[in-house]
């Protein structure tokens, strides 16, 4: 029962797995993207709107420097409010449930959408910022919480295909904002406020279908003991024509993480345990260090593999090969576009191909073209035909990044912890994106001007270190039972996770 808990004919598609699936990519994961990808294109104006504000407001004019402080402050807060949701993300995926946390994310981007369409009516750019910290909150609530929520909604066979869907929808997102963000659309000096409010559309539309989703059934039977209750969603999730075979390994599927292995417990002992879990007690529990740290480095890396600095720095290398300002802003969205291209194919990557394979694979290369784009943009002066090979090397690390290190990290901490310990461990991983996150966007351009090509040496050594922890730690997740994998991990590096399985 290791391989599948299921007949391959059980795994499919159903009404409610796509609704849930659709409804929080575009009502939580497009809008946090969203306002990762909408705040450069009109920064200059609103930088100067806020210039004018404090000077209206305060009576105070802001020097060049401080106005750049500010503007990081404005950018910044929103990452440090990606940390601090993802630390609620643990309580409230417990206290609220999975789906009420989703309606939470909803929440806060509405009201972050309204601090930002009416900061400027008000001329506050204190709305502003609380604007910020809202969708920031939203965002780190977001990661920590939705692919989780999918994850448990998920048969096995399915599990890694619906729980990309996040990491989809932050793709997506960050592109959407850009595009709106230009000046063609809403990035002029009278509309910038539509464009950082326009998300809410998005929010509200697919926000309708809300109060049918279903709840995790895990959540249900594990958490809250509602063993009724969770059958009741496990037939709904299955379709009209679900078969009692296949209810009754879910259910069985749903004991084996309500009942650890235990050879000194008997079953109704176990079940009087709660099976909640603080953050303190996962962090202190050995038997769950390696899983963390898994989790941790791959959320972690994920940002320190340099995927933002890459896109950051492709702009000028772009005009390097003679494009325009405009047109190279214009090439740097074709391969934001390229990177969603890539991840709309990840679903049917996670159902085809084994996990382990595709994050050793991603890392690996993302380091080999890391590499290689030091070397070209240090040498881009002596050999002419440099500038182009930068260009390949950005497009094949955007590619390779795609496949494993881009989506895989979100949802594997639902397939490494049980689900007591489980909201926990996302919330972990989560902060340690969204602080690694903060990290790059205040060490970057500082390291940039003092390194020049060099800037990319840490992010190759990040993927290196990831590629070796990866090689000798991680499982084997896909298409096996939480249960039989979580033993595999829980002697921490002591474990040996790479055995044969059956």
């Amino acid at each position: 029962m290791d391989k599948t808990a299921t007949g391959k004919e059980e795994a499919k598609w159903t009404f409610w797995l796509l609704t849930a699936g659709i409804s929080t990519t575009f009502g939580a994961a497009i809008p946090t993207g969203y306002n990762i990808g909408v705040i450069n294109a009109p920064a200059n104006f609103i930088k100067d709107w806020c210039n004018e504000t404090i000077f209206e407001t305060y009576g105070t004019v802001l020097t060049e420097g401080e106005l750049d402080t500010f503007w990081a402050v404005v950018v910044s807060i929103f990452l440090i409010g990606g940390v601090v949701g993802s630390l609620g993300g643990a309580w409230l995926a417990d206290r609220l449930g999975r789906k009420r946390s989703y309606l939470t994310c909803g929440f806060l981007l509405v009201l972050g959408g309204i601090c930002f369409q009416f900061c400027r009516a008000v001329s506050s750019v204190e709305l502003l910022l609380l604007g910020r910290v809202l969708v920031g909150l939203a965002a780190g609530l977001t990661t920590s919480t939705v692919p989780m929520y999918l994850t448990e909604l998920a048969p096995i066979e399915l599990r890694g295909a619906l729980g990309v869907f996040c990491s989809m929808g932050v793709t997506g997102g960050v592109v959407v904002g850009q595009i709106l963000s230009l000046e063609e659309i809403f990035g002029t000096d009278e509309l910038w406020q539509f464009a950082l409010s326009f998300y809410v559309l998005l929010v509200i539309t697919f926000f309708v279908p809300y109060h049918w989703l279903p709840e995790s059934p895990k959540y249900l039977y594990v958490i809250k003991q509602k063993r009724d209750e969770a059958i009741n969603e496990i037939k709904r999730l299955g379709g009209k024509n679900v078969k009692d075979e296949y209810i009754k390994q879910q259910i069985e599927s749903m004991r084996s993480e309500d009942i650890p292995n235990s050879i000194s417990d008997d079953e109704e002992t176990q079940r009087s345990k709660p099976k909640q879990r603080s953050l303190w007690s996962v962090l202190t529990d050995p038997t769950l260090t390696l899983p963390l740290i898994l989790v941790c480095a791959l959320q972690g890396g994920q940002q320190l593999s340099g995927i933002n600095a890459v896109f950051f720095y492709s702009v000028s290398i772009f005009e390097s090969v003679g494009l325009s300002s405009t047109n190279a802003k214009f090439a740097n969205l074709g391969a934001g576009c390229l990177n969603l291209f890539v991840a709309f194919f990840t679903p049917m990557l996670m159902e085809k191909f084994n996990r382990r394979f595709l994050a050793l694979l991603s890392c690996a290369m993302c380091a080999v073209f890391l590499f290689a784009l030091t070397f070209v943009v240090y040498f881009i002066n002596h050999v002419s035909w440099f500038s182009y090979a930068s260009i390949i090397a950005i497009l094949l690390y955007i590619l390779f990044y795609q496949i494993g290190l881009g989506p895989i990290p979100y949802f594997i901490g639902s397939e490494l912890f049980e689900v007591g310990p489980r909201p926990a461990a996302m919330a972990m991983g989560s902060i340690s994106s969204w602080g690694c996150n903060f990290l790059v966007a205040m060490l970057f351009t500082t390291l940039q001007s003092a390194w020049g090509a060099f800037v990319f040496l840490p992010f190759t050594v990040t993927c290196v270190l990831l590629t070796l922890l990866l090689k000798y730690y991680l499982p084997e997740t896909r298409g096996r039972h939480i249960s039989s994998i979580v033993p595999l991990v829980s002697n921490g590096f002591r474990s040996k996770p790479l055995v044969p399985w059956s």
